[in-house]
């Protein structure tokens, strides 16, 4: 499992003094409220910072550093991913897991086939959607439903599914 989780992505600065604005990439915007440290991915190396505040403007979370004063240290992060820690991500609810961990599990089916593994989950509104590459190389959409889902065990890595009429059509 990784040991970091995107929270966001810094795309811009505020003001003068070193805020910055983030594109929030978690499910909770109001998670903002209560981060205390969060991290930063330059690519090369991971930069602990400690959020002082949080506003809210259209879809954007405007974020004040302790370590930044003014615009021009916060520049060189435009456009990095922002990460907190798994023990300050949000809890979870029992049954409920990061993204992050289906991603590289694998998929077998009911009748014991190797469907391939997770490279990616879509969010649509109704559901998830595992976008699974199977061993030849083709990728499978499978709707995260009770009906197609059969059994997550994300510890394992493997998740068991039911292939669906029309599924692999």
């Amino acid at each position: 499992m990784e040991k970091y989780l995107r929270v966001g992505v810094i795309s811009n600065t505020h003001g003068i003094r070193g805020e910055v604005k983030v594109y929030p990439t978690t499910d909770d915007i109001k998670r903002f409220d209560y981060l205390k440290e969060a991290v930063i991915d330059t690519g090369k190396e991971y930069i602990n910072v400690h959020v002082m505040g949080a506003k809210y403007f259209k879809n954007m979370v405007i974020l004040k550093f302790q370590e930044f004063d003014n615009i021009n240290q916060v520049l060189p992060y435009k456009g990095m991913d922002l990460l907190v820690t798994r023990e300050n991500a949000i809890p979870l609810g029992e049954g409920e897991y990061f993204i992050a961990d289906v991603l590289g599990c694998t998929v077998i089916t009911d009748q014991g086939e190797n469907l391939g593994e997770v490279i990616n989950v879509l969010q649509t509104g109704a559901n998830g959607v595992y976008v699974v590459k199977t061993p030849d190389g083709k990728e499978v959409l499978l709707p995260v439903i009770d009906e197609c889902v059969l059994e997550k065990n994300i510890k394992n890595k493997m998740i068991k599914v039911h292939i669906m009429k029309g599924l692999l059509d």
